[in-house]
């Protein structure tokens, strides 16, 4: 249907069904951009609802009764139960409303249930945000509001049949004249973080990472193409095989699972960091997004803490960077990294004990292995860099291979990697590496974090998503201290380097356009997350910190939340003023007609004539005449005003303001009260 024939139905249709049909058109698109986070019953069952009622409106039958919708009210209600296990919540609640949203549409009978529609509606768009502040989310809820604005300002034009395209220019104007309002309480409205609710942080068969790591228990990995974070480097970025970025520490294995150290030995005996940086520092400002955890993923090595906002790091002894309160909002800070560096005792301790120790009863075969390679090569402290380099090399040319569907493993992962399978990602050849090292009695522990990243050539951010979280190794050499071995880069080398980046699967779109002109794809890729970026720093990145930076900016020493209120107080109050002001202004300067009759009245007060400042000019004509009598100055006086009542307010009057000016000026105005 074109836009011809689609503007010649709707004319056809009554205002009623024109005005609901309407309605229902933006609830639906409201409802779309919710259907990814709602249950699939609750998106069939509202889009059943809105077409039902649609057909009602077009036939202009009447509504069903209550047994109907309390049927259906009884259904949402335990099918939510069903679903999440609770009618309380973030999910059961907006599933909720959802659903009311659309049931509210079947007792749409007066301006009254439209209201509460309309406003249920916009507080539907409200819960959009639970799920995600994106860019594209506030592009699809100001189109959403702009069509609730439009069928609210519809609703208050009862009489006759106002185009909506009038209405949606009246909606149009009122948002453009919220815009100064909004952007004062963006900048100013103290921030109370996190506002809104963060997805979930389910990792499980995603990409990402966690605080331990469950090796063979996931059948394929779906790369997560979120953003992690961003960085920007204030001069020549190091190579991109060169990016680890740091995160949990993974030393005790139970032949299952990895899960950060816990020592038996006492603090005295601890292992130190014993970190010491060489080389040119490498200066970058990083943003990171929230993750719901204590860690800050910085690039090997960082030595000092950065500055956050709000917030203390400190770096444990496998310099791991911690917080003391999980991050929940995204953050934005500077940091210094060093990526020539050494650290770790540099003899034996009795700490190291911890990274050699395996559970009984696992991958015998793999023990088996580290047996034959101490034979074969020696045993001891001075041995361990040969046999780090026997097993590097047995990966490169043992036939292994990277995959992200490597299917479920036993219980014993290590002998399957290494002569079963000869295949996995990066969590299977670590884990298999470190297992194998400790059967060498090398001490050996898995890092986790993010590796490599890939650079906008738009405004110069290095991106790091989720997809780029990533595995690696350290074993203990003597004289060297821990030492980062990625056993991946044996494997796939291009999972490491910039040649074979993991991509995520791509929509229809981006697909068609890759295969269309690949450059051209690329080049819109890098421009969009671009933006996005900008979005996310100028947006989503103003924060509790940066809103007291804004204060110190305007001249406040030491700002505190009173400082913020009472600026925003005085802010919304000389808004006021000024609004009021500029009103009174407008009546007084944009109508010329009022501003005639206004020096007519301040000339007759100069002439005696009193109390009158309320009289429309008819009965200013009627005191002139009581005052002065039948005097020629009354008559002609009487007159002008009688013709200046008729050119505001007759039909077809052929007076011109111009002209009743000029016969104001020749009125011939006496200096003294006449006689």
């Amino acid at each position: 249907m074109n836009t011809s024939a689609l503007h010649r139905f709707g004319s056809s249709l009554p205002r009623d069904a024109r005005d609901t049909l309407f309605l229902l058109a933006v609830i639906g698109w409201v409802v779309l951009l919710q259907v990814a986070h709602i249950p699939w019953w609750c998106g069939v069952l509202t889009a059943g609802v809105l077409i039902w009622r649609a057909r009602l409106a077009l036939r202009n039958q009447q509504l069903p009764g209550w047994p109907w919708r309390l049927g259906l009210l009884l259904i949402t209600l335990a099918a939510t139960a069903f679903t999440h296990q609770t009618l309380l919540g973030r999910d059961a609640g907006v599933t909720l409303v959802v659903v009311l949203l659309a049931l509210k549409t079947l007792e749409l009978r007066a301006r009254r249930d439209a209201f509460v529609v309309f406003f249920l509606a916009f507080f539907a768009l409200l819960t959009h945000f639970f799920y995600s502040q994106s860019l594209l989310t506030a592009a699809g809820i100001l189109i959403a509001l702009l069509g609730l604005l439009t069928a609210l300002v519809n609703a208050h034009m009862p009489v006759g049949r106002p185009p909506l395209l009038q209405s949606a220019r009246v909606a149009a104007g009122m948002t453009a004249l919220g815009l100064p309002i909004m952007l004062v309480l963006f900048m100013l409205f103290p921030r109370m973080a996190p506002l809104w609710g963060l997805p979930d942080d389910g990792m499980t068969g995603r990409s990402g990472l966690s605080n331990s790591m469950r090796v063979g228990e996931i059948a394929r990995l779906v790369l997560d193409d979120r953003v992690a974070l961003r960085l920007r480097f204030d001069g020549q970025p190091p190579p991109q095989g060169q990016l680890y970025f740091r995160g949990p520490v993974l030393s005790d294995f139970d032949g299952v699972e990895w899960r950060p150290t816990r020592s038996g030995f006492p603090d005295s005996m601890a292992l130190p960091a014993d970190l010491s940086v060489a080389g040119p520092p490498l200066r970058y400002e990083l943003t990171m997004e929230p993750n719901q955890r204590p860690w800050l993923f910085l690039l090997e090595a960082t030595p000092e803490a950065p500055s956050l906002p709000n917030m203390q790091a400190t770096m444990t002894a496998d310099l791991q960077w911690r917080t003391n309160r999980p991050v929940a909002e995204r953050m934005r800070f500077q940091a210094v990294s060093y990526p020539q560096f050494r650290h770790g005792p540099l003899q034996q301790a009795v700490a190291l004990q911890d990274h050699i120790e395996l559970p009984p009863g696992f991958n015998p075969r793999t023990l088996a292995l580290a047996q034959q390679l101490r034979r074969e090569i020696g045993a001891g402290p001075q041995f361990a860099p040969a046999l780090v380099d026997a097993v590097m090399n047995r990966l490169r040319t043992g036939g292994y291979t990277y995959t992200l569907d490597p299917g479920v493993f036993g219980a014993n992962t290590a002998d399957e990697f290494w002569f079963d399978r000869r295949e996995g990602f990066c969590e299977h050849i670590a884990s298999s590496f470190v297992i194998l090292m400790r059967g060498l009695d090398i001490p050996a522990r898995i890092v986790t974090g993010y590796q490599g990243g890939e650079l906008n050539g738009v405004d110069g951010y290095w991106t790091v998503r989720q997809r780029d979280a990533h595995a690696w190794a350290e074993v203990w050499l003597q004289g060297q201290g821990w030492v980062r071995v990625d056993p991946t880069s044996a494997v796939a080398p291009g999972r490491i380097g910039s040649l074979e980046r993991l991509q995520a699967p791509e929509g229809l779109f981006a697909g068609a356009a890759r295969t269309l002109n690949p450059d051209l794809a690329a080049q819109l890729r890098q421009v969009w997350d671009a933006v996005n970026n900008r979005w996310d720093q100028w947006v989503l990145n103003y924060t509790q910190s940066r809103q007291l930076d804004l204060l110190k900016q305007l001249g406040f020493s030491a700002p505190s939340w009173t400082d913020l209120a009472f600026l925003l107080i005085g802010v919304v109050v000389a808004v006021s003023l000024a609004g009021a002001a500029w009103t009174l202004w407008e009546r007084q300067q944009h109508d010329p007609w009022l501003r005639l009759l206004r020096r007519t009245r301040r000339r007759l007060s100069q002439l005696g004539l009193s109390d009158h400042d309320q009289l429309p000019p008819r009965g200013l004509a009627q005191r002139v005449q009581q005052h002065w009598g039948d005097t020629p100055f009354a008559r002609q006086l009487s007159d002008w005003l009688l013709r200046l009542e008729a050119q505001r307010y007759a039909r077809s009057s052929p007076i011109t303001l111009a002209t009743l000016q000029r016969e104001y000026q020749q009125l011939g105005w006496p200096r003294q009260p006449p006689g």
